[in-house]
């Protein structure tokens, strides 16, 4: 191990915070600080979960706020349950493949979808909260009013994103000089003030049906979208019950589709297989199965996930653990694969496709930057949220909504336009999604089994794979959540797979120049394309809070690559 100030059995570069009455980390300090106010102030979970994603909005806007959508994953811990909240938005009505055929555009209104997340965050609070709505979003307009410094991250990025100011509402807010904002310069957004206030004083009804809905049509309107006052009345967040398999013994949760969270879970099926305790943590031995179990992984992703309203997914035939002890066997230890092969998940569920939905049979293989944010809460009676919120890309559509001050979501670029593609775009239904919240107990959750581990992280195609590698640095190979959250990381891409538009050709297993010389030349001899990037260059901003069995600690760190924060109380 080389030095660090904190590390014990890796690197690590900052202490794990350590608290027993609530934990929070968020990608931003004042997201994290308006959640534990709303905790010390008396409110659970559901409570804070609700401060923080409002307070993101006006703190860290290239990554999430009300203009786009999220997945709640909640654990009531005395009654026992985990639930899931998908509050993904739909394409407009009238989107078409046909309408797109020249291509879907990374920004402006016709890349905008349905914003979901607000009533997600307002169902959530509605079921479990106990403070007031209007509590809970007071720290966000204090934010949006007096104002937010600029990070040293956010001013080194913003200047790429060109439209971002040359959009008059939305230059008003990240260029009101003519410029983009500097690090330390205040961003403010009064309008968007105003709006966290409707909703406060009008709940959801406010956002989808009222004075905010009429403004995003009109604009809409003005700018040549699809969005009508119909597909806002019509969005309804999903209460779902959660996927799961099991890793090492211990209970492992996720969202279930339209998101990928299955994803995560047949990685670890895979790499279940091997003893990855055996093979070390972060060599090449290690990452090389790792890599080659999201392969095979994400070419079933690629052949079978979508909208499960009108696609049939094989979820319990790609959990089964039949199918990844078949799937396994095509892991070559000695060499990577060129090419991979959804296998056939139907063969390993008892259930039939269902014929009135859309679903894959397999044969013949699968032809053929982005940004999100992930928050974790634990409070004082052990309920715990991870959700995670997104925009799409940083800054999303980069259009602001005239008087709203809500940055729009660029989702529509999920979409595919293929004729034959399982996610082709078809108006009114939900696009798949790569946001995937993940819990972990040491037995099963609805049998009272004890939460161990909230993970998450933005970066689009790269989660599940940073998932897989907290998951993994944990539980094989002892490390704390700080040493996770520190460790050197690799991200694999895989041509034809990116979820973004135009799901382009890259092949490549990007890594961290700490793994090493060594490393890097083994992964190489593997047949990895390998490229080495700085120190801390890869994707993601991970958030975890671990749980001590023993004393009931909370244990909470956050990436360092990014403006996250952990605080405990």
């Amino acid at each position: 191990m080389r030095s660090s100030p904190h590390g014990i059995k890796s690197e690590a570069f900052a202490p794990t915070a350590m608290g027993r009455h609530g934990a929070v980390v968020a990608n931003h300090p004042l997201a994290a600080m308006a959640g534990m106010e709303v905790l010390i102030d008396g409110g659970n979970a559901a409570d804070a979960a609700l401060a923080i994603g409002f307070a993101l909005g006006a703190a860290e806007p290239q990554g999430s706020g009300i203009g786009g959508d999220g997945i709640v994953m909640m654990h009531m811990q005395k009654a026992a349950t985990l639930e899931v909240v998908n509050g993904t938005g739909a394409a407009p009505q009238a989107a078409t493949a046909e309408r797109y055929r020249e291509g879907i555009p990374l920004t402006g209104i016709l890349s905008v979808s349905v914003p979901g997340i607000v009533d997600a965050l307002l169902q959530t609070h509605g079921r479990h909260g106990t403070l007031s709505v209007a509590r809970c979003v007071e720290p966000a307009i204090a934010l949006c009013e007096e104002g937010v410094p600029v990070s040293h991250y956010q001013a080194r990025i913003a200047p790429d994103y060109e439209f971002l100011h040359s959009f008059p509402a939305s230059a008003a807010i990240f260029a009101p000089e003519g410029r983009p904002l500097r690090a330390g310069e205040v961003r403010r957004n009064p309008d968007l003030a105003g709006t966290y206030r409707l909703i406060a004083e009008g709940g959801r009804d406010a956002f989808y049906e009222g004075e905010i809905a009429r403004r995003l049509v009109r604009f809409s309107d003005q700018q040549g979208g699809l969005l009508t006052l119909e597909d806002l009345r019509r969005h309804r967040s999903r209460w779902q019950d959660p996927i799961s398999t099991t890793y090492r013994g211990r209970s492992v949760y996720e969202s279930p589709p339209n998101t990928n969270g299955h994803v995560l879970l047949q990685q670890l099926n895979l790499i279940e297989a091997f003893d990855m305790a055996s093979l070390g943590h972060n060599t090449a031995e290690a990452i090389h199965v790792c890599v080659e179990a999201k392969r095979l992984a994400f070419a079933d992703r690629e052949a079978y996930l979508a909208d499960p309203e009108f696609v049939d997914v094989p979820v319990a035939g790609l959990l089964s653990k039949d199918y990844a002890a078949h799937r396994a066997r095509l892991i070559d230890p000695e060499r990577a694969a060129t090419h991979v092969e959804e296998g056939d998940a139907w063969a390993f569920q008892e259930a039939p496709p269902d014929g009135t939905k859309r679903f894959h049979r397999p044969g013949g293989g699968v032809g053929g930057g982005s940004d999100t944010t992930h928050f974790c809460v634990v409070d004082r009676w052990g309920n715990a949220v991870s959700e995670l919120q997104s925009i799409q890309n940083l800054f999303g559509s980069q259009i602001v909504a005239d008087g709203t001050g809500i940055l729009l979501n660029n989702r529509m670029t999920y979409w595919h336009l293929d004729a034959g593609h399982i996610n082709r775009l078809h108006g009114g239904q939900r696009v798949r999604h790569t946001m995937n919240p993940v819990m972990v107990f040491a037995a099963p959750a609805d049998a009272g089994g004890r939460l161990e581990l909230i993970c998450g992280t933005p970066g689009a195609d790269t989660q599940v794979q940073t998932n897989m590698q907290v998951v993994s640095a944990v539980f094989d190979h002892g490390l704390n959540v700080g040493e996770a959250m520190a460790a050197p990381r690799w991200t694999h891409h895989q041509g034809r797979m990116s979820s973004t538009f135009p799901h382009g050709e890259r092949n490549a297993l990007e890594i961290e120049d700490r793994l090493g010389g060594e490393v890097a030349a083994e992964l190489g001899r593997l047949g990895h394309a390998v490229e080495v990037l700085g120190a801390w260059g890869a994707t993601g901003s991970a958030g975890a809070i671990q749980l001590d069995g023993a004393s009931g600690a909370l244990m909470a760190a956050a990436d360092p690559r990014r403006d996250g924060q952990a605080l405990v109380w």
